[in-house]
This record gives structure tokens, sequence and C-alpha cells, in this order.
């Protein structure tokens, strides 16, 4: 979907959708618009625009999908796909402003666990037989 087709979308829509607020995607687009916009520069121009380009990161990072699927539903190849993605990742970890909270804030040692999950997964090795009649039987003298 093209951001002109979500510009009717109401600001809740918009976040479910995006898993951004308006405000923090208009602050992204600026972030990236010197960056990634090609109009009026020599050289191949870009397909999509600045706001699409961000929405095809966000999709990626937000549904999981892979790079085919994604270039597939945009009309795009899998590796302009993930170029896109490298490109706005790279200019929004060098901008400093979109960051995650660390560790220590993620994980803070007054928590108390309440379970433990563990995926195990155990799986018996299929081997051949040894069989002396597979082994090729030759004299000392013949592999000299």
């Amino acid at each position: 979907m093209r951001y002109h087709q979500l510009e009717h979308l109401s600001h809740r829509e918009f976040k479910r959708l995006c898993g951004v607020s308006r405000g923090t995607f208009r602050a992204m687009v600026e972030e990236l618009r010197p960056h990634l916009d090609r109009r009026g520069q020599r050289g191949g121009q870009a397909k999509l625009s600045v706001e699409d380009q961000l929405l095809v990161a966000l999709e990626y990072w937000r549904e999981y999908r892979t790079q085919f699927h994604i270039g597939v539903s945009w009309g795009l190849h899998e590796t302009t796909v993930g170029r896109i993605v490298r490109k706005v990742e790279d200019v929004l970890i060098k901008c400093g402003k979109f960051r995650l909270p660390g560790n220590r804030q993620l994980y803070q040692p007054g928590w108390e666990w309440k379970v433990m999950v563990v995926d195990v997964g155990e799986v018996e090795i299929e081997r051949p037989q040894k069989n002396r009649n597979v082994t090729t039987a030759a004299s000392r003298s013949a592999t000299r």
C-alpha cells in the first residue's frame, strides 16, 4: 500500500498498520529525505518515494515477511527490497533519534520470571551400516 493511500487512515489505524505514529513517521521521513531523495540528481531515479521506501522497511521489520514477498507486493525485486531496508536502517541508526532502549532498560534485575520456555528438538542421525562388501579389497602391491 503506497503512502498516498494511507493518508485517509485515522492516527490509530496508521499506527496499527505501520507500527509508528504519524509524527514519528514524518520525523523519520525528514531524516531520510536528504539521503534517499534522488529527484533532480544524475543517474537512475528511485522507483519509490522516500515515504514508500520507509514503508517498505517498516513492513519488513514489523511483519517478518521475506524480501521476496514484500518485493512482489510492491512490484520490486527482492534485492532492491534488501537495499532499501539496509539504506533506511543505516540512515536511521546514524541519526541516533530512533533507537530502542538498551538492554539495561529492557531487562531490569527486579523482574521475577514466572515461566521458562525451552525449545528442544531431538533427531536421530541416520547413518548407513558398515558392511564389508561395500569396501574395496585390494592388495598392497596394487595400490603402489
